[in-house]
């Protein structure tokens, strides 16, 4: 590699920043390279989302303390498009394209060349294919954004920010829902950036990306930087115990449950495609839950995993057939207000469009789905509420400077125990949770995945859906296997393999 591609293309130092008392970081330093692919680190709270966005201007420099230097240069970022005129762009995991427009609409939003006021539609288009061209990606650049696949919208966030020069970019969990191929190919795009000397920030809870990828490696913990090493000195267990702060030996905890009688009997549950007729993206899927159990349910995307819980949970009326039992009654399929009240909880894959609303209190969030603990005859009783939610903080070891801050200024992995604490409030009997640690650090996930034991060892029936093939092995007694809709296999604790799994995961039943 040339030493241009190596000089110091971006420093960040002694920056620190604070949120409603909370310290988010503590003199943090980080430097980027120009040509290399600098990782970044750490469980969720650590304060990588705080460093990326001073970085990007969401946060001005009037709103923390330390300094930024671009090519050695001292600079003020007042705001995000003075980052982005800069050449610092960043890709969420939330892709901010507009579907209906094209892709070269897209890329060109709110800056379509012009002669005397009119659009050059040519000059894009030029612009566009060359762009295209830069990342190896082969569409039409008059292609709807909705056509698309993900991991294709994913590269054109990636031409839209290289239209803009950009010389840094940050990509924030960029392969969080793409399957093993379509993130095959995003690396291998970002491995060419990289040959062109763009300096690259990626940001992943995903260990073996990291390793994949890049050249060096920044480690945040409790808002300080733990320190910087180059990935080829680094091995994942040391990594994973600066992230956390100590060795991490046991990953999933011992389970020892007592399984009860069957409490919830699916039979024959079938989910028709709301907007296909006559395709079935769930066929003909019955099993038994007991007390005590943690039933898993593996499988590739697409299976049919999300949909047979949403199914159960009565979230798909009109679609969804079958029957359904919960202590010897029958359900509906169609009303998830009568399987909350039968004492059903639902964590869903995807906490903040439906598991949390984000601009309401930790407060509201952990007490609205079941208001009864804190109700007087009439009215609420607010101090049981604030006392229920401040020992559901505690229970839960939440991270938030009270219960009335707001639920989207907490880290993903704070988050989602909020969701998980909520269910529990409500005191259900079974409870379905759907990829309940995506998106979420190392000591997050292990503090969740005690909570499920124990739940589980105090009798609650759990249904587990997870495309992290350890995690469903590790925490289950028992797991099912779809593929294509269908169930495929049924294995205890002590048969499953990670072979026999994938085996029936991609049709092959045993």
């Amino acid at each position: 590699m040339s030493e241009s591609h190596t000089s110091i293309l971006l420093e960040m130092r002694a920056i620190s920043k604070s949120f409603s008392g909370i310290r988010a970081l503590e003199d943090a330093h980080f430097d980027l390279r120009r040509g290399q692919v600098h990782a970044l680190v750490g469980e969720n709270g650590a304060g990588k989302s705080t460093l990326i966005k001073i970085l990007t201007g969401v946060y001005p420099c009037t709103d923390y303390a330390g300094e930024i230097y671009l090519d050695g240069c001292r600079c003020r970022l007042h705001g995000v498009s003075h980052a982005q005129a800069a050449g610092i762009s960043v890709i969420h995991q939330e892709l901010s394209l507009v579907p209906p427009m094209t892709v070269a609409e897209n890329i060109f939003l709110g800056r379509e060349p012009r002669r005397m006021g009119i659009i050059h539609w040519n000059e894009i288009y030029r612009r566009v294919d060359a762009l295209l061209r830069r990342i190896k990606l082969d569409i039409d650049p008059r292609a709807p954004i909705y056509a698309l696949g993900l991991a294709q919208r994913q590269l054109v966030e990636i031409a839209k920010a290289l239209s803009n020069e950009a010389r840094i970019l940050v990509l924030d969990e960029p392969t969080a829902a793409l399957t093993e191929a379509e993130i095959d190919v995003l690396l291998a795009i970002i491995k060419d950036l990289r040959s062109q000397g763009v300096g690259i920030i990626y940001v992943s809870h995903k260990l073996k990306e990291v390793f994949a990828i890049s050249d060096r490696v920044t480690i945040l913990r409790d808002g300080r930087v733990v320190g910087t090493y180059a990935t080829e000195a680094l091995t994942e267990a040391r990594l994973i115990a600066q992230m956390v702060g100590r060795e991490v030996d046991q990953q999933f905890p011992k389970s020892s449950h007592t399984l009860g009688d069957a409490i919830l009997q699916a039979d024959e549950i079938t989910v028709e495609d709301p907007s296909r007729s006559g395709k079935r993206l769930v066929d003909r899927v019955s099993f038994t839950v007991r007390r005590g159990e943690v039933l898993g349910i593996a499988g590739l995307m697409g299976a049919g995993r999300s949909e047979l819980l949403m199914a159960i949970f009565g979230a798909y009326p009109r679609h969804a057939t079958g029957s359904l039992w919960l202590k010897g009654q029958p359900v509906r399929l169609n009303d998830p207000c009568e399987a909350i009240r039968r004492g059903m909880g639902f964590v869903t894959e995807d906490r903040r469009r439906y598991g949390l609303i984000l601009d309401q209190s930790v407060l509201h969030n952990l007490t609205f789905a079941w208001l009864k603990h804190s109700y007087g005859r009439f009215i609420i009783d607010r101090d049981a509420e604030v006392a229920l939610a401040e020992n559901a903080l505690r229970e839960w070891q939440i991270k938030a400077a009270s219960v009335f801050v707001g639920a989207g200024t907490l880290s993903g992995g704070n988050q989602q125990k909020v969701v998980l604490a909520r269910w529990l409030l409500n005191r259900p009997q079974v409870l379905l949770m759907d990829e309940p640690t995506r998106g979420i650090d190392v000591r997050a996930k292990q503090e969740i995945y005690a909570q499920i034991n124990a739940l589980a060892q105090s009798g609650l029936a759990i249904v587990l859906v997870s495309s992290d093939l350890p995690e469903v092995l590790g925490l289950s007694d028992r797991i099912l296997v779809m593929h294509a809709g269908r169930l495929t296999g049924e294995f205890s604790r002590a048969d499953a393999t990670p072979e026999t799994i994938m085996a029936c995961a991609t049709g092959e039943r045993i």
